[in-house]
């Protein structure tokens, strides 16, 4: 399969990309290659290969979730620049 002019342009507006006119070659050349190599792998016989769903066989390898006072709040405050009572006091970001 190749990715002509016609195509690219499809793409393009789906992605909500803009794409330059001097850019076209560059990416139909990167596009073709990718899928040229992506076909190469229907070639690989993998009879008898069963999907893989993850690459690590490890299953939801999370520690527990214990609640504790880890850090007093009075000492987390001390090292804030900013505090009012028991608030950290931060700059605004939304107007």
């Amino acid at each position: 399969m190749l990715v002509d002019h016609e195509t690219l342009q499809k793409i393009a507006h789906l992605s909500r990309l803009n794409i330059r006119p001097e850019e076209e070659i560059e990416l139909l050349n990167s596009l073709n290659g990718v899928l040229t190599w992506m076909e190469q792998l229907n070639e690989v016989d993998t009879t008898g290969v069963e999907p893989l769903m993850h690459i690590s066989p490890d299953l939801n390898v999370l520690r527990e979730d214990i609640v504790a006072n880890h850090l007093p709040r009075e000492q987390a405050l001390a090292n804030a620049p900013q505090h009012e009572g028991p608030f950290f006091q931060v700059p605004k970001v939304l107007e």
